[in-house]
């Protein structure tokens, strides 16, 4: 079953408001996750809500909040989250990274006492949006073991980049540091799904193959110490730098509802206009293309974001595809506060 793109979000926007979420973090929550399940990013769309608003019930995420920016120069600010959805504080960041980059060429915008804020590719996307080329960065919960260690040090730790390109197709390169992402581990656990020699071990150092005892282990990095590299890097851009909590500071979005996540984010803008004409700028993204299509074998070679622009316009078209398991849990949450979904309700048209 697919659901018209419409009728999910004000679904999810009423479901939101009525679990106590205020009216200026319910518009940017939605924003996010809708856009995460029209472009393929399940793991990151309205799948999320029961745990998210078990968060607003605990009062781990503040609403309402009130996030305040605070100008470090003049292409430099930081903004304290006030403790609010890690989607909210990324949404103002990245637009005030945006704006700051507008007026002077480049915005950096940190971010501290914040939450987990998703999937790092809707804030590229909304800079490729605006002309911007952005590097989007954020620690979260240790999941992650150093080279050599046997414990948890650092978070999945996501990096990620975009760059715009001509009709609205942004290159999005949106990554774990870690072997797999931690929504990877649970969805292999749902399908009962094992993992190869490499992605994690246990408290002695032996692989994991289980997916379920994953969730009781510890991951290791991407390409080795190549991905424990770049995942310090995102911890002090996002945390040191910004005065977020660290490592076993951060607290965990499944496991403790005792505390906020007190994650960090680090944006980065960089106005291409400055450079040459956005136009030109197209161009020379659609050469680098065509000089990777040249490579393969084939003639093609799909660029990072290909996969979710592809996914993105079938949404449009045909309607956002959920799991059934999805469905039935907000379901449940809707029913919590006397709401129906979309895809329980006979008067709203839906794919089949």
């Amino acid at each position: 079953m697919r659901i018209e793109p419409g009728d999910l979000t004000t679904f999810c926007r009423q479901l939101v408001r009525a679990a106590g979420v205020d009216h200026a973090q319910a518009e940017s929550l939605t924003d996010n996750l809708v856009w995460c399940d029209m472009a393929g990013r399940r793991n990151h769309g309205v799948e999320r809500l029961p745990i998210l608003l078990k968060h607003v019930e605990a009062k781990t995420i503040k609403c309402p909040s009130t996030p305040r920016l605070k100008p470090l120069g003049d292409s430099l600010a930081l903004l304290d989250a006030d403790q609010s959805f890690g989607h909210h504080a990324g949404r103002i960041a990245i637009d005030q990274a945006c704006d700051i980059a507008a007026a002077n060429g480049v915005g950096i915008v940190g971010v501290t006492n914040s939450n987990f804020f998703g999937a790092g590719a809707y804030y590229a996307n909304r800079a490729a949006e605006r002309g911007m080329i952005s590097l989007v960065l954020s620690n979260s919960f240790p999941k992650v073991a150093a080279p050599g260690g046997l414990h948890a040090l650092l978070g999945t730790n996501p990096f990620t980049f975009g760059a715009p390109r001509r009709a609205g197709r942004a290159l999005l390169v949106d990554m774990s540091t870690a072997s797999v992402a931690g929504s990877t581990v649970r969805e292999k656990a749902q399908k009962g799904e094992r993992f190869p020699e490499g992605v994690a071990i246990d408290e002695w150092g032996n692989p994991i193959h289980d997916p379920n005892q994953v969730l009781k282990g510890t991951l290791l990095s991407a390409a080795g110490p190549k991905g424990f590299g770049i995942a310090l890097l995102v911890e002090i851009l996002s945390a040191a730098l910004t005065g977020a909590a660290m490592s076993q500071q951060v607290g965990s979005m499944y496991k403790n509802f005792d505390r906020p996540g007190a994650n960090g984010h680090f944006m980065m803008a960089l106005d291409v206009s400055r450079w040459m004409p956005v136009e030109d700028f197209f161009d020379r993204m659609n050469l680098l293309v065509q000089f990777a299509d040249a490579s393969a074998a084939d003639g093609a070679v799909r660029m990072p974001g290909d996969a979710r622009w592809i996914a993105y316009r079938d949404s449009l078209e045909n309607g956002i595809a959920l799991e059934p398991a999805t469905m039935a849990n907000v379901g449940d949450l809707a029913h919590k506060y006397g709401l129906t979904a979309p895809w329980e309700s006979a008067n709203r048209p839906v794919h089949k």
